[in-house]
């Protein structure tokens, strides 16, 4: 059985939650039974399926919120919240 494709909210959505720098604070979830963003409350929630082990959260943190803003992972760089699940991303401009 295949994994179910997360649905996300729509990219201004989640862009208009980011401060006049472009930086974006969410809240990770890792170890997540179903992956997904949600806005919640006026935050990102983002939920993961990988643990956080070696930075493998991390790196499905931003692949997934690189998906909801079709961007390339490479253009999100965590700033701040590396072993923390709040979590300080700078989006592209």
């Amino acid at each position: 059985m295949a994994k179910p494709r997360p649905e996300f909210p729509p990219a201004a959505a989640i862009r208009a939650l980011a401060d006049g720098e472009g930086r974006l604070t969410l809240r990770a979830t890792p170890g997540a039974r179903a992956e997904g963003i949600e806005l919640a409350d006026g935050r990102v929630l983002v939920k993961v399926s990988a643990r956080p082990h070696d930075g493998a959260a991390n790196e499905a943190v931003l692949a997934l919120l690189a998906r909801a803003l079709a961007v390339a992972p490479s253009r999100l760089k965590m700033l701040r919240g590396a072993t923390s699940r709040e979590k300080l991303v700078q989006l592209p401009r």
